[in-house]
Parts: structure tokens; C-alpha cells; sequence
């Protein structure tokens, strides 16, 4: 059987290194992109399984890309990997066709997991993110 492929988007290249060798074990990474525009080109060209993006990018952000590419009917999987933990992120996340959303800081033990899930259409969300508004 085909190992899962992976396509990564994130604006700083030494954390897309970081995912590179946290996911290698397990999984194919058919590419890395540091904008939304250019995730938007290498996933028509290479057809990730799996599309693993931040939300802060400059050109399209990973809400506006994730968006995208469902729009155009993309297969895909979506997994969130960021910094933001607020609870608007994680329900916008969603909203735009994410199935997972994980916090940078727990990036090696979480998005293997995420993106585990994402493959069997499960839902995730990293348990240190909370998702009630605080008052």
C-alpha cells in the first residue's frame, strides 16, 4: 500500500523543516509551500492525500486557501497546524472544510494523530485548545 501523501503550507521554513521530519516516519511529503497561493498550485499538481497548512500566511491565509480548494471540489483532508488556540480560529477552521486543528507547540505528539484522524473523516482538535469564549 501507498504511503499517505502530505502537502504542507507554513510562511516560516524552519518549522515546515520541523513537520518534514515529524511526519517522514509515517507519512509522504509530496511538497512544502510557504504561501496559500502557491498551496493552491502545488495541490492541483500534486494531489496530497492530506493538506497540512497555518492560518497566517501572506497571500491567502490557510482560512481563504482551505476554503479554495474545496471550492474547487479538492478531495483533500485539511488539517490546521498554528499558533492561534482562540476558539473563533478552531470554529472558522472548521467551517472552511478543516477536519483538524493543532497547536504548534504540540506539533510532534498531535498532527501524526490529526492527521490520522482526518484520513478516517474524524474530527481533532488539540485538548489544550479551548472552545469557549472566555468572558
Amino acid at each position: 500500500m501507498s504511503r499517505v501523501r502530505i502537502l504542507l503550507a507554513d510562511d516560516h521554513r524552519g518549522l515546515l523543516d520541523k513537520v518534514v521530519r515529524v511526519l517522514e516516519p509515517e507519512f509522504e511529503v509530496a511538497g512544502t509551500v510557504v504561501d496559500g497561493k502557491a498551496l493552491l498550485e502545488a495541490a492541483a499538481l500534486l494531489r496530497p492525500d492530506v493538506v497540512v497548512l497555518d492560518i497566517s500566511m501572506p497571500g491567502l491565509d490557510g482560512f481563504e486557501a482551505a476554503g479554495q480548494l474545496k471550492k474547487a471540489g479538492a478531495q483533500v483532508k485539511i488539517v490546521f497546524l498554528t499558533v492561534h488556540g482562540e476558539p473563533e480560529f478552531v470554529r472558522r477552521a472548521f467551517e472552511v472544510g478543516g477536519l483538524g486543528y493543532v497547536v504548534k507547540t504540540r506539533l510532534a505528539s498531535e498532527l501524526p494523530v490529526a492527521i490520522r484522524a482526518a484520513l478516517a473523516d474524524h474530527c481533532f482538535i488539540s485538548p489544550s485548545v479551548s472552545l469557549e469564549e472566555a468572558h
